[in-house]
């Protein structure tokens, strides 16, 4: 079974309480990820996610057609970090970590993305052949609209 991992950091200029109520809600998904994707919410979400919350979604990640996903946080540490992992979903196993660090610039955003595919070989190649390029393009689409709303040029930073 191969182990795949996505890593992605990005500096924001948010406090850390504007950065855990935005990235903490589901509601935001369809803002950071690409038209296609298209994420419904289809069980109640409260105001501040728990360790234990399980939230269902239908969305329709590739070709169009609808899924359903549901992951649990499996790990909240208020303002800091959360893990939400699939349950029931397409991938054999999927974990999502979204750190929020303060600094002197803001937050630092870290994603950290560990999944496996089903299917064995055949998950491999549908991996290879579609469903990386789909995650990248996820991921690039969620960075390129964060930079737009709350990014800072480091490189104007640097003295």
């Amino acid at each position: 079974m191969k182990i795949y991992q996505l890593y992605r950091q990005q500096q924001l200029s948010l406090n850390i309480e504007q950065a855990w109520a935005f990235f903490s809600s589901p509601y935001y998904l369809n803002q950071i990820t690409p038209d296609f994707f298209n994420v419904d919410i289809t069980s109640p979400v409260p105001d501040d996610i728990y360790a234990g919350l399980m939230i269902s979604y239908r969305m329709k990640a590739v070709f169009g057609i609808p899924m359903e996903w549901l992951s649990e946080v499996s790990h909240c540490e208020k303002p800091k970090r959360f893990i939400y992992q699939q349950r029931v979903g397409p991938f054999k196993f999927w974990s999502h970590e979204v750190v929020l660090t303060q600094n002197n610039a803001g937050i630092l955003l870290e994603d950290i993305v560990f999944y496996t595919m089903p299917f064995a070989w055949l998950g491999q190649l549908l991996h290879a052949m579609l469903i990386g390029k789909k995650l990248k393009l996820i991921f690039d689409s969620r960075h390129d609209y964060l930079q737009a709303k709350w990014g800072i040029d480091l490189a104007q930073n640097v003295k």
